[in-house]
C-alpha cells in the first residue's frame, strides 16, 4: 500500500534536512560534533534493543537518555549559548536591515573608500615588516561587548594609527583592534577563542581568536601572521589565507561589512 505524500510533507523533509545541514555546519570541526555523533549512536542502539525487546537494558538506556538531555544541557551551557549565538548573527549578516542604522544618523558612504585604503594599507605594511595584527570590523553586531574588556579609543581609523596600536613596544598591541561605525571603537581586546580542532598547526592564537569571534558575531576579522607575515580573513567561522592587498580590499568593499 503506497503512502500519500503530500506538498507539506515534502516541505516538511526540505526543512528538516536544511535544519539538519546547518546545524552540522555549525559543530563540525568541533568538539560539540563528536558529542553529538556519540549521542546519536546510544539513541540508535536504543531504538535497537527497543525493537529486538530486551526490557532491561532497553530501560536503562531509557533512563540515560532522559537524564542525558537535561546534563548535556547543563554541562555544555557554554556551547549551547555560542550555538544560539551563531544562528543569530549568521542569519542577520545578510539582511538589508539595520535597527542600529535605523535609530542612528546615516553614514556617509564617501567616507568608505578611504577608510577601507586605510585599513588595507596598514595591514599590506604590517605584513612586510611581520607586525602581527589582529583586526575585527564590526558588521551588524555589537562589539560593545568586547571593547568593555578592552582600552576604548574611540579614533577615526588611520594607517598610521593602527600600524602604531600593534607595534611590539606599545602597551596596546596585545589583543584585538575592533572597528564600528567607522571609527576604532577599542583596542587591546581579549576575544574568545575557537573550539575547532580540526585547524592547521600553524594558526596561532590570532587565528583561533579571529574564527571564534566570527562564529559568535557577525564581524568580519583581518588577521596579520607575526611569523610569516601572511594575511588573513575570517568569517562566519572560516579562513581565507595568503591573502593579497587587492583582494583584502576587495573583500571590505563587497562583503557587506559597511
Amino acid at each position: 500500500m503506497l503512502v500519500p505524500v503530500t506538498v507539506l510533507d515534502i516541505i516538511d523533509i526540505l526543512l528538516v534536512a536544511f535544519i539538519m545541514f546547518q546545524f552540522y555546519r555549525i559543530i563540525k570541526g568541533t568538539s560539540v560534533f563528536s558529542i553529538v555523533i556519540g549521542v546519536f549512536l546510544i539513541y540508535m542502539f536504543w531504538l535497537l534493543v527497543k525493537a529486538l525487546n530486551m526490557s532491561l537494558i532497553s530501560s536503562l538506556l531509557g533512563q540515560v537518555i532522559g537524564v542525558g538531555v537535561i546534563a548535556l544541557i547543563v554541562v555544555f551551557q557554554q556551547e549551547v549559548k555560542r550555538f544560539l549565538l551563531v544562528i543569530g548573527n549568521r542569519y542577520i549578516k545578510n539582511s538589508k536591515i539595520s535597527f542600529k542604522r535605523f535609530f542612528s544618523s546615516e553614514q556617509d558612504e564617501s567616507v568608505i573608500p578611504s577608510v577601507v585604503e586605510e585599513i588595507v594599507k596598514a595591514a599590506q605594511s604590517m605584513s612586510s615588516k611581520k607586525i602581527g595584527a589582529l583586526i575585527v570590523i564590526g558588521r551588524q553586531s555589537m562589539l560593545g561587548l568586547y571593547a568593555d574588556r578592552g582600552q576604548r579609543i574611540e579614533a577615526d581609523i588611520s594607517a598610521d594609527l593602527l600600524e602604531t596600536i600593534f607595534f611590539k613596544n606599545t602597551p596596546l598591541h596585545d589583543g584585538a583592534v575592533l572597528i564600528e561605525n567607522n571609527q576604532i571603537l577599542a583596542a587591546r581586546c581579549p576575544l574568545p577563542v575557537t573550539d575547532q580542532y580540526a585547524l592547521s598547526s600553524h594558526f596561532g592564537m590570532r587565528h583561533r581568536a579571529a574564527l571564534g569571534i566570527s562564529e559568535q558575531t557577525d564581524a568580519l576579522v583581518v588577521v596579520v601572521s607575526e611569523e610569516t607575515g601572511r594575511i588573513s580573513v575570517a568569517d562566519a567561522g572560516e579562513i581565507r589565507e595568503n591573502i593579497k592587498p587587492d583582494e583584502l580590499r576587495n573583500i571590505l568593499l563587497m562583503e557587506k561589512v559597511w
